[in-house]
């Protein structure tokens, strides 16, 4: 039995995001590891090059009852200025490996933990593999995306991930989770929760109980990306929710309107020294959303675990509603620009990115955080909760 391709038409070569890598390899704060730029001396730095490596540093600060960081690009860590008196371990490991690639099946890659985000996007595009474009431009290493489910303009990545090779701490051993086992949501995985309620009441953090050493990936074989889902993105592309076009057409768009956002690093943009989109959007029940003002954003909520289908889009809960946490900063008081000049001040391009003017110190973000949380819930009655890995200070 034959297997056609009408979905691949050719593209043009991919051209990489070219983000900022600003983990200085010799670093001895975390300030110069984050892209907050915020953080106090570290202990020890392990630049790790080999699995073998990783589950030694990581056994051995267990077993002294250590605390260990695992780092990537540092893009999504807010940290106390206090000193971290513990291990932190980069990955140094950037290998992509293709297992498969049919035309009925789809593509199938395997790439180390270690390896910088948009390079895997890269990869799966110049594979004519879809799934990912959406996802371009997103700072960070492969290894930290399964942990908190990184999704942008309609798609996740748990809707490409076929399993993880992890290090389980617990246990000490080496395993593999599947899709079914890592529990995905909505910025949520299994990774993710055993950083505030691990196994017989352990905490595990600021890194998970199971360390990320490979991700494997089953994505579609296709040139024309998912439909379009996101209005604004469907708007830049002029197109109609729904459409399909280029998934290289799509991930120039993503990154157009990233940079529009400087949601892309750049080192001479100011309102690039972030954590990305530092609130989660709120989820809330049907009755809670009927409290929210008429011109409230109200989105259906992904149940990622329900994947049933490796690229398949996932359903919709029942009863749940998504808001838009940039909305409810806007109307509650808190503009783009808000207390600018800073030390630490929202992004000018948009309300959701709490940013670095140049000077600021963890505490000052800390308490730009708690003062837009508690406009919020003052207004609003919504709770919103820091989407970064929060070190050793408070919100």
């Amino acid at each position: 039995m034959s297997c056609s391709t009408p979905e691949t038409i050719g593209h043009d070569p991919v051209p990489p995001a070219v983000p900022s890598n600003r983990f200085n390899l010799a670093a001895t704060s975390l300030a110069e590891m984050t892209t907050l730029g915020v953080g106090g001396p570290v202990s020890r730095l392990v630049l790790a090059e080999s699995e073998a490596e990783i589950v030694e540093t990581i056994r051995e600060a267990d077993d002294a009852g250590i605390p260990v960081l695992m780092i990537g690009g540092g893009s999504n860590i807010l940290a106390s200025d206090e000193a971290f008196d513990g291990v932190v371990v980069r990955d140094m490991r950037a290998d992509i490996k293709t297992t498969e690639d049919d035309s009925c099946g789809g593509g199938e890659m395997i790439a180390t933990a270690g390896v910088p985000w948009d390079d895997l996007v890269v990869y799966s595009l110049e594979s004519e593999w879809i799934g990912l474009e959406a996802l371009s431009g997103i700072p960070g290493s492969v290894g930290a995306a399964p942990v908190q489910n990184i999704g942008a303009y309609g798609q996740e990545v748990a809707s490409t991930i076929a399993s993880l090779r992890v290090y389980d701490r617990a246990t000490q051993k080496i395993r593999t989770l599947f899709l079914s086992d890592l529990d995905f949501g909505y910025r949520h995985s299994l990774l993710k929760e055993s950083m505030v309620t691990g196994s017989e009441g352990k905490k595990w953090g600021p890194s998970p109980r199971w360390i990320v050493l490979e991700v494997k990936f089953h994505l579609r074989r296709a040139t024309l990306a998912s439909p379009v889902q996101y209005g604004q993105l469907a708007k830049h592309l002029g197109v109609e929710l729904g459409a399909r076009v280029l998934a290289t057409d799509l991930r120039q768009a993503v990154l157009e309107l990233r940079r529009s956002k400087s949601m892309v690093l750049d080192d001479t943009d100011r309102n690039t020294y972030s954590a990305g989109s530092f609130f989660t959007n709120p989820v809330l029940t049907e009755e809670q959303a009927t409290q929210l003002p008429e011109g409230a954003p109200r989105y259906g909520v992904s149940n990622s675990a329900a994947i049933n289908q490796i690229g398949a889009a996932a359903p919709k809960f029942a009863g749940q509603v998504k808001t838009s946490a940039a909305w409810l900063i806007d109307h509650a008081g808190f503009p783009a620009g808000f207390n600018m000049p800073g030390p630490a001040a929202l992004s000018t391009k948009h309300s959701l990115a709490l940013t670095n003017r140049g000077g600021a110190n963890a505490q000052d973000l800390v308490n730009l955080a708690r003062t837009i949380r508690d406009g919020v819930i003052e207004k609003f009655g919504v709770t919103l909760v820091p989407e970064p890995v929060i070190l050793g200070v408070e919100i």
